[in-house]
């Protein structure tokens, strides 16, 4: 009785083994694991002080309270930011092209679909940070319009 061999077919799912990426941000996951792993790891004749353990807690929530205060920073520099950006609408504003050279226009629009504000001048759309002039109308133009 013979056996037929068996071939390998053109996809194999054991053909690359899967990498882990090293986590880059120090987070309260991250904390715990750590904490879990030294409990699990400690020498048994001196085990973890009650002292230190309530350290390290303190730390957890100090850091989970950073981290808090950090996404209330960024939420509200961009509100900011989308204020600002939505008081040049009717005001001269300049920027510079591609060129280096200066380009002046009247804003009359501002987008705030992508992750940065984007400013409309003349036919020509403008990132709110690169406004290098913003510039109130005068009154006399104001009145020959």
């Amino acid at each position: 009785m013979t056996v037929d061999s068996v071939a390998t077919t053109g996809s194999s799912m054991y053909t690359a083994a899967p990498t882990r990426t090293p986590k880059q941000e120090f987070d309260s996951d991250m904390f715990m694991s750590l904490l879990v792993t030294q409990l699990k790891n400690q020498d048994p004749s001196s085990p973890l002080d009650t002292n230190e353990m309530i350290g390290q807690t303190t730390q957890l929530a100090s850091m989970e309270q950073l981290t808090t205060m950090t996404s209330l920073s960024k939420d509200s520099y961009a509100l900011q930011q989308r204020i600002a950006a939505a008081t040049v609408i009717g005001a001269n504003v300049s920027y510079a092209g591609a060129d280096g050279v200066p380009i002046s226009g009247i804003a009359t629009a501002v987008s705030f679909s992508g992750n940065e504000a984007v400013v409309t001048v003349g036919d020509k759309t403008v990132p709110f940070a690169s406004l290098t002039t913003i510039a109130q109308p005068s009154a006399a133009a104001s009145a020959t319009d």
